[in-house]
């Protein structure tokens, strides 16, 4: 390294969000950058240490020391080449990844300040686009073909690899454009869509074929091709039966999000379509990233109040040593919407909804606990009869997704991503994408 003892003289420096009182009011992205002179700082903290535990902790394998020496000594287009080898598309990971990284950093475990390496990442992309280091490239093929279903993630990834190993890839999609729910599920304030179309457009004239506005069926795959790979996610979001779940303003998350999205896109929604939070008393059950989307679009489609929900118990706050260091810490998360103004509760139950004029007006909640039980085994949640009405005329429901039954498929039917491992991280299924390609190239290869 450079600078091997950076880290004791500069301290970790984030580009922080926009200010609250400005963002608000419109959805362009929160996050903010650093000039380059100190993202080339930020980058000279790390350690280059001798078992770097950011590698361990990247489902994509980054080799993070590398490419941040690189950019330390501002050589950009090398942090571009080492950091493009394991990640396909950096400026989605750079923007909307957690950092399972930054969580295992040794910086973090020393003096809770890890290397800012998710910024330092998206900066480094954003520099190979502004210099022109990423031009199509022209692909000799290899006279096979593989269709991919699904334009997530993982679908994304499978078929940027497979087209350049010289593959013939055919990319179907039952929605309108690209992307899955980095497209129709991430709030524009978290993930600008220009970011997608940019890298879309790359591909395209690496010679992927994009089909859209294609369902196509597992049972009734498209003929003609010497492989497929499912990337069709979980698109079953987990429902809550209980008594008046069937009143008007009670949606699924993605309903808002996506719906959101495509506003933003130029669509039009008139009438008992439109889902908007403008002026309504929402509550948001569930406490993860997908209900913090929907607290965040809520907040800038002018709702009066939001209040968030969730029947798990308050997470410690800054350590939880059930989750030790180097692993992914399970501590309260704030996020940039949490900031923006909700209330947040912990350990509460949805008993029923009651309406007015076939309209929901109120939630009844009740207090729950969970406990313990024999070793090995998951705590037991229970009511406590302690119930409340909670006012509330706009309810979303964000509880995760049912994972895909299991099936047989014939041989050269492959499954990546949430398709196969059940909802997760973005930069999960994009290393599930990446592997599942090598296995079709080597299936094809040896067929």
């Amino acid at each position: 390294m450079g600078d091997p003892k950076a880290f004791l003289t500069i301290h970790r420096k984030e580009a922080g969000y926009r200010p609250v009182h400005e963002r608000i009011y419109d959805f362009s992205q929160v996050e903010q950058t650093l000039n380059t002179h100190d993202r080339r700082l930020q980058a000279s903290r790390c350690m280059a240490c001798g078992v770097p535990f950011c590698h361990w902790a990247c489902p994509l394998g980054n080799r993070q020391p590398e490419w941040q020496d690189a950019l330390y000594k501002g050589r950009w287009r090398d942090a571009y080449e080492i950091l493009s080898e394991t990640c396909d598309f950096p400026e989605f990971t750079g923007r909307v990844c957690p950092a399972l990284c930054e969580k295992s950093c040794v910086l973090n475990l020393s003096m809770g300040e890890p290397v800012t390496i998710r910024e330092n990442e998206a900066a480094i992309i954003e520099a190979a686009f502004r210099e022109n280091y990423i031009e199509p490239k022209k692909i000799e093929r290899n006279g096979k073909s593989v269709a991919v279903v699904g334009s997530g993630p993982s679908g994304l990834v499978c078929a940027n690899r497979l087209n350049k190993m010289g593959y013939s890839v055919t990319l179907f999609d039952k929605n309108e454009a690209p992307g899955g729910l980095l497209r129709f599920g991430i709030p524009n304030f978290k993930l600008d869509k220009a970011v997608i179309d940019r890298r879309m457009k790359i591909l395209e004239a690496e010679g992927i074929n994009f089909v859209m506005n294609a369902e196509i069926s597992p049972d009734r795959l498209p003929e003609g091709f010497d492989a497929y790979c499912l990337c069709t996610g979980t698109p079953t979001p987990r429902d809550l039966k209980v008594p008046g779940r069937d009143l008007k303003g009670i949606y699924f998350a993605l309903e808002l999000l996506s719906q959101q999205n495509r506003v933003l896109a130029g669509e039009k929604f008139e009438g008992d379509t439109l889902v908007n939070a403008k002026g309504r008393d929402v509550l948001v059950i569930g406490g993860g990233d997908t209900g913090s989307d929907c607290i965040g679009t809520c907040i800038r489609q002018g709702a009066k109040s939001v209040t968030q929900i969730e029947i798990m118990p308050k997470p410690p706050v800054g350590y939880n040593p059930a989750t030790p260091w180097p692993e992914w810490p399970r501590i309260l998360k704030t996020t940039s919407s949490h900031e923006e103004g909700c209330t947040r509760r912990w350990l509460l139950n949805t008993n029923s909804f009651t309406g007015k004029d076939g309209h929901v007006v109120a939630a009844e909640l009740e207090e729950v606990e969970w406990v313990p039980q024999g070793k090995g085994q998951r705590p037991k949640m229970q009511l406590t009869g302690k119930k409340e009405t909670f006012k509330t005329d706009f309810v979303l429901l964000a509880m995760g997704f049912l994972r895909n039954p299991e099936r047989e498929y014939p041989e050269n039917v492959f499954l990546a991503g949430d398709a196969k491992s059940g909802a997760s991280l973005v930069v999960r299924a994009m290393a599930s994408g990446r592997e599942t390609a090598y296995k079709i190239d080597e299936y094809l290869k040896n067929k």
